[in-house]
């Protein structure tokens, strides 16, 4: 570990940014040719666009096309710095960040902390099924799906056993919020439309797909008039909708599911099983909160003051999907908006001398919420008005369009969009066997290791905050 914190050289007002999601990318992109210097860590080198991984696990979009490099996003901002890692440890009162990569320690000392390390999937305390239904909340979740998901047909193609034909061509997603609703129609569609006459032993059309959620509707958010809409949408695809049902079992062979009502089990043989029910937030979080004296919420998001910052810490701001204020919901747009605001405090104390107890407190302007069901159908909720049908999906066409980083992102995802409207095929569809058992295999290396006292390079690139590093390393 570096004795020394590292702070960059002119004496200028310093701020860390943790985290690349939409809160710290629209940071830091406001403190351009502002007078003070940016360290931005990120575990990846790449900025997400989350909300479309499921076209990436689809198969519609290329990962490159949802996750530009961080450097190239900020390579004509001088102030700003990267440094990829996971950070280790936070330390409010000594104002300082440590981050690792491999082993290797970044020690930054910070004069203002910008947190928005975001969230990851939740399994309600049921970790053991993460192992068999993949979240999607990262570029590596939506491989490993895509790669599980073309799996299932290959394998359906080649087996002889029709209960085992029809166990691989059962696909569950669990939780029926947007990205559940938008990877079940995306499937449907894959399965009766994209893949429909490419293989000889297996009809795709005979797919069975199921959207499994403890609530009483769809897209819940949305209101139940939309959520109807898309509902109705669903089925018309041939989408089984499960609700008020809760998964109390996922493992190789399939899903069991228990209905709230009337306390009937349910078990679904299937292959490929994909978890979309839940979202913790990251657990820098509540190692913050700590030394805060504050306390975390069930989902493990910091309370925060009126502008965003951390008990009597106000120069540490938390924002996105880590933070708990007013019920404002984990959307990009929260974490954007928080993200500008955050950082305009923050150029307003160091350049204009304004204190913390002058500054305005953080109002968010809700541009509504949107979630596509299928190819010319999407919901649309802003405010009181509710779009839905070809109307909502050109609306969310334009709105995702805008909010894409750089000009050949926009180009691309807009031309791959028009092409799958009109045609059946997908160019994105290559998986490789390393996608599909990649996550898995550290995860067993990681428990080996474990009764050894060692930590290989492999597993700990891969270990999060809190996932004991501290460990025998052995040879790079």
């Amino acid at each position: 570990m570096s004795s020394t914190p590292h702070r960059p050289a002119g004496g200028r007002h310093h701020v860390v940014i943790i985290g690349a999601g939409f809160g710290g990318l629209f940071a830091a992109k406001r403190f351009k040719d502002e007078n003070v210097s940016v360290t931005i860590v990120d575990r990846t080198n790449h900025h997400l666009f989350q909300p479309l991984l499921y076209q990436v696990a689809t198969g519609i979009l290329s990962e490159g096309e949802i996750a530009p490099a961080i450097r190239q996003i900020l390579a004509d901002q001088d102030n700003v710095r990267v440094v990829k890692g996971e950070v280790r440890n936070v330390d409010l009162k000594a104002q300082t960040v440590t981050a690792d990569l491999g082993g290797k320690d970044a020690v930054l000392e910070f004069d203002s902390l910008i947190m928005a390390a975001g969230a990851g999937q939740s399994y309600f305390g049921n970790e053991q099924f993460a192992e068999f239904a993949p979240g999607m909340k990262s570029v590596d979740d939506a491989l490993e799906i895509r790669a599980r998901l073309t799996g299932a047909f290959e394998r359906a193609e080649i087996t002889e056993d029709p209960a085992e034909r029809e166990r691989l061509l059962t696909f569950v997603v669990v939780g029926a919020g947007p990205t559940g609703v938008e990877l079940a129609g995306q499937l449907a569609e894959m399965s009766h439309r994209t893949l429909r006459d490419e293989f000889r032993e297996i009809d795709t059309e005979n797919t069975r797909i199921l959207l499994v959620d403890g609530g009483s509707q769809v897209l819940a958010p949305f209101g139940k008039r939309l959520g109807r809409k898309a509902a109705r949408r669903l089925e018309d695809l041939g989408v089984e909708i499960v609700l008020n049902s809760l998964v109390t079992d996922v493992n190789k062979q399939g899903v069991r599911f228990k209905n709230m009502k009337t306390g009937e089990e349910t078990f679904v043989p299937s292959y490929a099983k994909i978890w979309s029910a839940g979202v913790a937030a990251s657990p820098l979080g509540k190692h913050v909160a700590e030394q805060a004296g504050v306390e975390v919420d069930r989902a493990g998001r910091v309370p925060v003051n009126d502008d965003l910052t951390l008990g009597e810490y106000r120069n540490v701001f938390i924002i996105g999907d880590m933070m708990s204020k007013d019920r404002l919901p984990g959307v990009a747009q929260v974490a954007m908006q928080g993200g500008q605001y955050a950082a305009k405090t923050i150029i307003d104390e160091a350049t204009n001398g304004t204190s913390p107890e002058a500054r305005a407190p953080f109002s968010y302007f809700d541009k509504g919420s949107m979630a596509i069901v299928s190819r010319f159908s999407a919901v649309v909720k802003m405010n009181k008005a509710e779009v839905s049908g070809f109307v909502g999906w050109v609306m969310w066409l334009i709105l995702h369009l805008l909010y894409m980083v750089g000009f050949r992102n926009r180009a691309v995802a807009a031309f791959s969009w028009g092409l799958n409207s009109v045609s059946r095929r997908r160019w994105q569809l290559v998986a490789t066997r390393q996608q599909l058992h990649a996550r898995n295999a550290l995860r067993k290396l990681r428990e080996m290791e474990d009764k050894e006292g060692i930590r290989s390079i492999e597993v700990r690139d891969n270990l999060r905050f809190g996932e004991g590093r501290d460990t025998r390393a052995i040879s790079d």
